[in-house]
């Protein structure tokens, strides 16, 4: 039996309560096409803004997409939903977003040099050294469970000052920390977290990126330190409390697709059992997974045997399920150091005299690269500074003579630092960009100052040297390198103003329309799923992202503050302001809150079998009340789903209701 499909009306009241009048019911049940009108539709098919009259969705799938008078005549039974004048568009991508990551943020301290705006407030910025030990002290003190180790996200030193495993001491004493890096690529350990995590400085002996003394691991000591913080990094009420945060940050961002690019962090089977777990509440964005060719090639001891692991990802039916896939004959490699540790590789160096560092030794570096390249593997690769990915582009142009290939697609990711003869490189070589255009926002002020001097600060992801080339371009938020907001990255990329209210190499900012299309079409064509998403077209999934106004005829300074007001994932409807079910439930008797509630849902369908019973009831009280209901109708079906119900008493679904055994 079809879910109740009609039901999108419900969903859709919720929406746009201000034209219930202009809404129309299915008549006819065994039709669930759904007519998305009375706004701008834009496709974001073509070279330039595309408009549409409506669009018809069917089983989860774009059926038409044209004027409005042709899909009222051919789906003469469907329901129709109003936008009422608000804009839709494809469903946003996040094509790099860390699970893990966000999972380990989320559910720690998090004290960082700018504001971050969580669902359960806003967690103030702190910029000042003295400040900074104060905030973690206090911290610490007020929150930090003895013989536990608590870990603290955000710091960077050049808004905070040096830290130390003495500092540490001196602040925590006996309570052992963990103070986690901005760019999530370093952690200070204090003595007391060294003990608890049993690690000595022999484990350690051979790495040049592990400072013993000062308790300090970045690039590769963090990579090997974090399979020994695993099993407190993984621990599963902490973690899956940090992936539901994660997904409600993504609804209420108009985000329906992520892609993680290097899985795993640390624990392949621990890392995913969780974000399966996650993932069976069936929230509204799908997940697709790229494999780590450098965890994999610790993990698996060697290069052969982590690809022929891959090889057999996409096929494992544990390891994939209807929302979580990994991509076929796809891999992650890592270049050179993290862009906030100001270890990215710089051809001129440092103004400081210090030296980028690489993540990857460059000799293992190659034989990955071409080991994949001649597999035929679409390769992403993290690089930030002009020399790391200059090392890339020279090995494509090595690997194009002994096995040129076309369309092979390989994707620098997060490019902080590039000029304009590394993009006709790329260009001619079939090489594609995804960048975080935040960085320009969060560092080019302070990097001005420190490390590399205003002219390279100051021309951080250059995008229009990228679109000027025609090389295809995604935004990602590398979660949490930059807030998990795409409509932040279009407004960063068009305007290129940074935190401090500069506005830098101008001649750098791209189109509303370009930019438009590295968060849809551009950000699916990164994964290879340019067919499935990203656009309006007759076909694909019906991914939307319904907006309050339209990009194109705002103030472009306005853009990132342009509020989502619902997605449509596969078809149905998710209110990106509703409040999700994170309050605990009881059972109650079947009273007249509960009676009124059934008589809502009755009210609004077109069912010819009647209401037998109410089998049971249950009540959640989360700024208002949900209601989740199982009902028996008078033909012996089982329906059951959940009804919200505001403080002022107005009535929504807030889980459709389907047909159960």
């Amino acid at each position: 039996m079809k879910p109740l499909t009609f039901l999108f009306f419900i969903l859709s009241t919720v929406l746009l309560s201000s034209c219930n009048e202009s809404l129309k019911k299915s008549k006819n049940t065994d039709d669930p096409a759904i007519i998305y009108y009375g706004g701008d539709i834009i496709t974001m098919e073509g070279e330039t803004p595309q408009y549409s009259e409506s669009v018809v969705v069917a089983n989860g799938k774009i059926i038409y997409e044209g004027d409005l008078k042709t899909a009222e005549n051919r789906y003469k039974n469907s329901t129709k939903f109003n936008l009422d004048g608000r804009t839709l568009l494809p469903g946003f991508i996040e094509p790099h977003l860390h699970p893990s990551l966000a999972a380990i943020m989320l559910q720690n301290e998090i004290i960082a040099p700018y504001d971050w705006k969580l669902p359960s407030g806003t967690k103030e910025g702190v910029q000042r050294e003295q400040a900074y030990r104060n905030r973690i002290s206090e911290s610490i003190k007020s929150n930090a469970i003895l013989d536990q180790i608590y870990f603290i996200w955000g710091y960077h030193q050049l808004w905070h000052g040096e830290l130390s495993r003495d500092l540490l001491n001196t602040i925590a004493g006996n309570q052992p920390v963990g103070i986690i890096h901005r760019s999530f690529h370093e952690i200070y350990l204090n003595d007391a977290a060294i003990t608890k995590l049993g690690i000595k400085e022999s484990d350690f002996i051979n790495n040049p990126q592990v400072n013993w003394s000062k308790g300090h691991f970045f690039e590769g000591g963090w990579l090997a330190l974090v399979p020994k913080m695993a099993p407190i990094l993984l621990e599963p009420t902490s973690y899956l409390k940090g992936l539901s945060t994660m997904s409600e940050l993504l609804r209420q961002n108009g985000i329906t697709t992520i892609a993680e690019p290097g899985f795993p962090s640390s624990d392949f089977d621990g890392e995913l059992k969780l974000l399966m777990k996650e993932m069976e509440n069936n929230p509204p964005y799908d997940v697709y997974l790229i494999p780590s060719g450098t965890q994999l090639y610790g993990m698996k001891g060697g290069n052969e045997e982590a690809m022929s692991f891959m090889e057999t990802l996409d096929t494992v039916s544990s390891y994939n399920r209807t929302n979580v896939k990994f991509l076929p004959k796809q891999v992650k490699l890592f270049s050179d150091g993290a862009i906030y540790s100001q270890l990215m590789q710089m051809k001129d160096g440092y103004t400081d005299g210090h030296h980028g560092e690489w993540m990857t030794p460059l000799d293992l570096f190659e034989e990955q690269l071409m080991m994949y390249w001649n597999n035929d593997y679409r390769i992403h690769v993290h690089s930030n500074g002009d020399l790391g990915q200059q090392m890339v582009i020279d090995l494509v142009k090595k690997a194009q003579k002994t096995n040129p290939r076309k369309d092979h697609r390989l994707t620098l990711h997060h490019m902080g630092y590039f000029d304009e003869s590394m993009t006709r490189e790329m260009a001619d070589l079939g090489i594609e960009a995804s960048v975080n255009p935040y960085y320009l926002w969060a560092l080019a002020d302070k990097y001005a100052e420190f490390g590399l001097g205003s002219e390279r600060a100051e021309n951080l992801v250059a995008l229009k040297l990228l679109t000027d080339q025609n090389i295809p371009l995604s935004f990602h938020s590398d979660f949490s390198m930059a807030p998990v907001e795409p409509l932040t990255l279009v407004w960063t990329a068009v305007n290129r103003q940074t935190s401090q209210g500069s506005k830098f190499s101008q001649d750098q900012r791209i189109s509303v329309f370009d930019a438009l299309k590295a968060i849809t079409i551009d950000a699916a064509r990164t994964l290879n799923l340019e067919n499935e998403i990203g656009s309006l077209k007759l076909g694909k999934n019906a991914n939307f992202t319904i907006l309050n106004e339209n990009p194109f005829k705002i103030d472009p300074l306005k853009i990132k503050d342009i509020n989502i007001v619902g997605i449509i994932y596969k078809g149905d409807f998710h209110n990106a302001n509703q409040p999700q079910m994170i309050g605990s439930w009881e059972e109650i008797e079947i009273n007249q809150d509960v009676k009124d509630a059934v008589n809502f849902v009755f009210s609004q369908i077109n069912k010819d079998a009647k209401l037998k019973r109410v089998l049971s009831a249950r009540k959640q009280i989360v700024n208002g009340t949900n209601y989740d209901l199982t009902f028996e109708l008078e033909n012996g079906e089982i329906w059951k789903g959940v009804v919200y119900k505001t403080l002022k008493g107005d009535y929504s679904i807030s889980k459709e209701f389907k047909q159960t055994e």
